[in-house]
């Protein structure tokens, strides 16, 4: 029996982050349709002013909806590309120092990340040189550029996967 509840327990650690994502995507949806369901009750009164707020109140679960698919996608396609560069062998290595905390010690993600913007640059077309690019800027702390170059290599490796077949 322990030994079941240590498996169990292994497989819940090492996917604790789709069971976050689940989780949220469940409490987003719950949202949307609840949203959804005031907005028709609204537009089903007989007063103007109540109709109105219904009609703008049906904005919210469209704009909702879009973003959570966007958003499920845009992770799907980025755990795909790190599935076929680890295969490659080309995922970078986390060996960066750590603060004792567990942060990265910034001035050695900065000297990394130097090496993977000149990949990027070498190679502009290379959705893996992207992929690291983006691994580089998020060690070093640059969400925002992070994401950016993840998308960049998104829309590569879907045009290579386009071109492919």
């Amino acid at each position: 029996m322990s030994s079941r509840v240590g498996g169990v327990w292994a497989v819940l650690k090492r996917n604790r982050t789709k069971i976050w994502v689940g989780a949220i995507t469940a409490l987003l949806v719950l949202y949307l349709v609840v949203s959804f369901q005031r907005s028709l009750l609204l537009l089903g009164d007989a007063n103007w002013t109540a109709k109105g707020i219904g009609a703008a109140y049906l904005v919210l679960p469209a704009v909702g909806a879009w973003a959570l698919i966007r958003e499920l996608l845009f992770g799907a396609r980025t755990e795909q590309m790190a599935k076929v560069l680890d295969a490659e062998g080309g995922l970078p290595e986390d060996n960066l120092p750590r603060t004792p905390g567990g942060r990265i010690v910034r001035s050695a993600a900065d000297a990394e990340f130097e090496k993977y913007r000149l990949e990027a640059e070498a190679a502009p077309d290379d959705w893996r040189s992207w992929f690291r690019l983006s691994c580089a800027y998020d060690a070093a702390g640059d969400r925002k550029r992070a994401r950016s170059s993840m998308r960049d290599a998104v829309r590569l490796f879907r045009a290579e996967s386009v071109g492919g077949r």
